[in-house]
């Protein structure tokens, strides 16, 4: 068994509004159920039913949906078992967890999530209020996704490119929490994983809901061979040679084939396979690994009750981590016993001497990662300069932390200019934070 130390955290939320899709389960759900089977990982998965409520207010479909992922997940695999499978709204703590957070981070981080921004672009470009049916929980989403995150300190956390910021905004408020009430949390990393697909639909857009282009995973297997009948292709007539590039459907093939498969249809292709026939080889290829999965999902949905069971056991593991460290960051904050007042006093003094130098790693706007070292008051110590991508920042941090005036030395010249006086206000600040925190 690995150490703890060696154990990475991960954890991926899924929002309750919608039924699973192919692109779904080959952009995210086989990957990880797989991923999850790691020795050296110890992963969170958790059904985000508050976050549905910003874009859904159906509370019939919120429900179908939140049965129809769990099923899902449970039927491709994942063994709650070994990780901790819950539904958010069973974690009080989160709740909690986002308001604490929210007093912490300026109103001007929350101006610039991508979905706020869009909704205010969208409102301004047709000559409404910028604001206008933009509600309070969408304002707030990155909070409460922060939430999420910060709560059960994970360190890596599965997403695609469009939801970078959304990590970057948690590390902001964790830090921010952290710079004023000591250290309590882990500062999580984006994990994206280049390999993973991302699946066409119907029409040869990205497969989503909303444009209405899905393939739902467990659709009975007639409906299946149907829909994938309707995959739009070109005029071709068989025998003549069929491009592969741009192919919703060889894409799709390709997703669920091992590559001695995929190299027999772009064979096909060049030789002029007709189009009914390709469509019924990518019909049984992914028939043949979804009808097993199929089978189990459909006994899920057939008992409801011991999906409950399985989510409520999931909530009890999660809060054996929530709420001890909730009562911690009450704590921290000032949410105390009153009786113990004077020992508060000692504890806040305590953490007050105990905050310590930390780094912040960003993005900018031109598209390069930066970090800096503030101290325990947040004054800027470094500054770097910018840097291709986040690994080549954070493999930076790693140097200075290890070996701060060899790695100073080596670095100088993607720092800002130091004088010495800064320059051995910085090398005390990384021998400081080397040194354990006591607690």
């Amino acid at each position: 068994m690995p150490s703890p130390a060696t154990v990475t955290r991960f954890l991926t939320g899924i929002t309750t509004t919608g039924t699973p899709h192919l692109g779904n389960y080959v952009g995210s759900v086989r990957h990880s159920v797989r991923f999850s089977q790691r020795p050296d990982v110890q992963s969170y998965y958790f059904l985000a039913d508050y976050h549905a409520l910003i874009k859904c207010d159906e509370p019939a479909r919120i429900q179908r949906s939140t049965l129809e992922i769990a099923a899902t997940w449970l039927a491709c695999g994942l063994d709650p078992e070994r990780v901790t499978f819950y539904r958010q709204s069973d974690i009080p703590e989160i709740p909690e967890l986002t308001w604490f957070l929210s007093c912490v981070t300026g109103k001007g981080v929350l101006n610039r999530a991508h979905a706020y921004k869009a909704a205010v672009d969208r409102n301004s470009a047709a000559g409404h209020d910028p604001d206008a049916d933009v509600s309070v929980g969408l304002f707030m989403y990155p909070a409460l996704m922060a939430a999420d995150i910060l709560m059960f300190n994970a360190h890596k956390v599965p997403v695609g490119r469009d939801q970078v910021q959304h990590i970057e905004m948690a590390r902001d408020m964790g830090n921010s929490f952290n710079h004023l009430y000591g250290e309590h949390f882990t500062l999580p990393e984006a994990e994206i994983d280049e390999a993973v697909a991302l699946l066409p639909g119907l029409d040869g857009r990205k497969m989503s809901k909303s444009y209405g282009n899905t393939i739902p995973l467990f659709t009975p297997r007639a409906q299946l061979q149907k829909l994938i009948g309707s995959i739009t292709t070109d005029s071709r007539a068989p025998g003549e040679p069929k491009d592969t590039e741009g192919s919703a459907l060889f894409q799709i093939y390709q997703a669920f084939a091992d590559a001695a498969e995929t190299d027999a249809l772009r064979k096909a292709f060049a030789e002029g396979i007709g189009w009914g026939d390709a469509k019924q080889l990518l019909f049984e290829r992914i028939d043949r690994e979804i009808a097993p999965l199929r089978e189990r999902y459909e006994a899920l949905m057939a008992d409801p009750a011991q999906i409950e069971r399985i989510l409520r056991a999931g909530a009890e593991k999660a809060r054996a981590l929530s709420q001890p460290f909730m009562g911690r960051l009450r704590h921290a904050v000032g949410l105390r016993n009153l009786a113990d007042q004077p020992a508060a006093q000692g504890a806040h003094k305590a953490a007050k001497a105990a905050a310590r130098p930390s780094f912040k790693q960003y993005r900018e706007k031109d598209g390069q990662f930066y970090f800096k070292l503030q101290d325990a008051r947040g004054a800027v110590l470094l500054q770097s300069r910018g840097f291709a991508s986040p690994k080549d920042a954070g493999r930076a941090i790693a140097a200075l932390q290890q070996q701060p005036a060899a790695a100073l030395e080596s670095l100088v010249s993607q720092l800002e200019a130091l004088d010495n006086a800064g320059l051995q206000a910085a090398i005390e600040a990384l021998e400081n934070l080397a040194q354990p925190s006591g607690e």
